[in-house]
């Protein structure tokens, strides 16, 4: 069994140590938070120890959990590595690429293990998604939410369209050609609302749009491939797979028909919305990370993936300031 010990009692971290205390191949030995009062009051809760010092608590785990606020990121990370802890920690993996990059080496000189917290990567729906992927050339991604005050620190690039960054470079397995993007900063200093288009070498174009001021919430992608378009709705967590096959003059057809015109014959169109069984995302990612450590392979989710999503998003936010200052 490992001991693990969560950096951070906010939000966010209450759930990943109610998540914790299901995962009986974790020994949750307790959390620091320097909120004294929040801290008081996240013990009694949750009837665990608060340790008054971080450093003793990462003496005593074998696994740090990080969901402290990002500029607290780095120095937690480094300490825990330094001390030959295996890491969790939660997205976007620091604040700046400099700091990734020396994480990265810190990492790798203590040879252990480190998984970012890019949850919808667990999302059930994605899950059920992967098997369907065969070279997507077209991903259209939406990912929008009311407003909320918490996150206004960052632009919402870093804050929401990070998540679809980092699944969209999960799925489409070639270089970045060419990234456009635009932005808005409309009741915060930074942008509120913007728009990427993300063109690859091997052809595919991802066009992904985040917002925290809308009227409603949606989180849904959709992919668009030879033959076929699936539908991830990680809200909803809803899949849909519309296939087009080839007519089988043997077996009655199932789906619509397609007349394609004169001499280019005719397809068939199939609907699939496989049923999704429930899965608690952050639960499944602790597990993951667990199994990882436990059994000695790369976690789900790499610390140079928490880097490639980070550096991605960086490159949207140059574009965007860049389009600001050239129409000031």
């Amino acid at each position: 069994m490992l001991k693990i010990g969560v950096l951070g009692a906010g939000h966010l971290g209450k759930i990943h140590l109610k998540c914790i205390k299901e995962i009986p191949e974790f020994d949750l030995v307790g959390f620091y938070d320097p909120d004294e009062a929040n801290a008081e009051k996240t013990a009694q809760e949750f009837g665990i120890r608060k340790w008054g010092s971080l450093d003793d608590l990462i003496d005593a785990v074998d696994v740090v959990d990080i969901v402290t606020p990002t500029i607290s990121h780095f120095e937690c990370a480094a300490k825990a590595l330094k001390k030959c802890r295996h890491v969790f920690i939660e997205k976007p993996i620091v604040t700046t690429l400099e700091e990734a990059r020396e994480l990265i080496k810190i990492a790798r000189e203590a040879n252990v293990k480190v998984q970012v917290g890019h949850v919808e990567r667990f999302n059930p729906a994605f899950l059920a998604a992967e098997a369907a992927f065969d070279r997507p050339m077209f991903i259209e991604s939406h990912r929008l939410a009311q407003f909320n005050p918490r996150g206004t620190d960052v632009p919402v690039i870093l804050d929401l369209m990070i998540h679809d960054i980092d699944i969209v470079l999960s799925v489409v397995k070639s270089n970045i050609r060419k990234i456009s993007a635009s932005g808005v900063a409309v009741v915060s200093d930074t942008p509120d609302i913007a728009n990427a288009r993300i063109e690859f070498d091997n052809g595919c174009v991802a066009n992904l749009t985040a917002s925290r001021i809308s009227l409603k919430n949606m989180r849904k992608s959709r992919f668009f491939q030879r033959d076929a378009y699936i539908s991830v709705d990680f809200l909803k967590k809803e899949l849909e797979v519309v296939k087009i096959n080839d007519v089988n003059i043997d077996t009655p057809p199932m789906g619509f028909i397609l007349e394609l015109g004169p001499g280019r014959g005719t397809k068939q169109i199939n609907f699939d919305k496989p049923e999704i069984k429930p899965l608690n995302a952050i639960k499944a990612e602790l597990e993951s990370f667990n199994a990882a450590i436990t059994n000695n392979t790369i976690p789900m989710v790499t610390i140079n993936d928490g880097y490639s999503a980070l550096e991605v998003a960086y490159k949207i936010i140059e574009k965007i300031n860049l389009n600001a200052a050239n129409m000031a």
